[in-house]
Formats: structure tokens, sequence, C-alpha cells
């Protein structure tokens, strides 16, 4: 697997963009991974009213936009690695299956108890620790998921609002009773990673077996399709 090296002063939806970009020209498996300043991204369907909490977002600078894949509402800031990965094949949800297996399997390497879910989560000592959803294109598929390491939950907390039936469903209170921070179990083992910069790198060594930088054609290409998430009818969702 090839690693793509990218910037980090980007918003998310450049990343997004740069995803629908590798995935119209893949022809191997690539990856890559990045962290943002704090943002709410909400799901391709879902009304952002309902799921966001607009007034506290603005009043603190948290930014917010929609994905083009389905799945629910995430938080996201720099204590959250965010790992994109795209395949050649059509076949998403066998693509997506292995994502997860392969996550779940880089994470037990690094001590932890990963297993993965039929709601393709990933969980440690039964709580979540990264979320993941996927977007077919005709060219390939993407699968993009998070990796909790410091995220601040009280920021989380109050930035979404979850529907009172999901959390009724997992037969908690709180989304924060459902995740927990790698950073909080790595006395559980001697291989953790102490930093979210040594978790990007142990991941990166065990998954990919080169790496490649981005052209300023590649750049150009990019920032035209990250005009499409910045559309504010995508945005209120008359664009999708």
């Amino acid at each position: 697997m090839t690693e793509i090296l990218v910037p980090a002063d980007k918003r998310l939806v450049w990343y997004l963009a740069l995803e629908e970009y590798v995935a119209r020209h893949i022809t191997e498996e690539q990856l890559f991974f990045w962290s943002v300043k704090p943002t709410v991204i909400f799901g391709r369907h879902q009304v952002f009213e309902n799921e966001v909490n607009i007034r506290f977002c603005e009043a603190n600078g948290i930014s917010m936009y929609r994905r083009k894949s389905g799945g629910g509402c995430v938080y996201a800031d720099e204590g959250n690695l965010m790992i994109s990965y795209v395949n050649p094949s059509q076949h998403s949800e066998q693509v997506f299956q292995h994502y997860l297996d392969t996550m779940a399997s880089a994470l037990q390497g690094l001590g932890f108890n990963a297993v993965k879910t039929e709601h393709n989560d990933i969980l440690v000592g039964g709580r979540k620790v990264s979320g993941n959803a996927s977007f077919a294109l005709p060219t390939g598929t993407i699968v993009h998921g998070t990796m909790l390491w410091n995220l601040d939950f009280d920021m989380m907390q109050q930035a979404i609002t979850p529907p009172r039936e999901k959390l009724e469903k997992h037969g908690v209170q709180s989304v924060c009773q459902r995740v927990v921070n790698l950073s909080q179990l790595v006395s559980c083992t001697q291989a953790a990673p102490r930093s979210i910069d040594e978790l990007k790198n142990s991941l990166s060594a065990r998954l990919c077996s080169s790496r490649r930088d981005l052209t300023e054609e590649d750049m150009q290409a990019v920032e035209k399709i990250e005009k499409t998430y910045l559309d504010p009818a995508f945005i209120r969702g008359e664009k999708v």
C-alpha cells in the first residue's frame, strides 16, 4: 500500500476532495493520515440542524461540513487521527470490511484488544475508538475513519446532538460513555504509541510499503473538487 504525504494545514473538506481525486485516478491501494482543527462533519442525507448544535459551533469557531458518504455526525479535532483509504475495487462492501479487518489487526499489533463491529466501528475493551464510513465511485471505493487518540469529549458532547433514540438503543445516557481515547489505554500495553504522531507512524510502518508526494497539478485538481463541498446548497442538503 502507498501512503500519500499530505499538507497539515487544510480544512476537512480538502482531505475529502483528495479522497475523490485519488479514487478517480487510482491503480493501487492508497492511504493517508490527517487531522484538523475542531470541525463537525455530518452524513450525506442527515438534516444537520437535528445533528449539530449550530449555535455552540458558531460561538466556538467549530467548522461544519457535509460529506458525501453516509453515516452519522462526527466531531474531529487535533486529538483525532483521521484515516483515508482508497481502493480501485468497485466491490465496496468487500473493501470496507477489508479496511476494518486491517485496522483492527494493526491495533492488535500495537497491543490493543481491538475488534470490528457490525456497525462499522472498531472497539477496544467494548468501547469505540474508531468510526468509519464508505463512499463508492465508479472508479473505486473510499473508506474514511476516525482513530481517537486524545479527542476533547466535552467539546464533542456539546457540538453534536445525537438523537435520543440512538443513545437509548445502545443503553447509555451519553455518547461519551460509548467512546474512549487510545491515549487512556496505553498503560495496558508496552507496544502502544505514546503520542498521536507515534500512532500515525506506527500505523504507517505496518500498513504502507511506499510513499508519494502530491504534485502542484494534484493540488489544483483537489481544490477544484473541494469547491463542491463548500457549495452552501450542498451543505444545506439541497444538492446531495
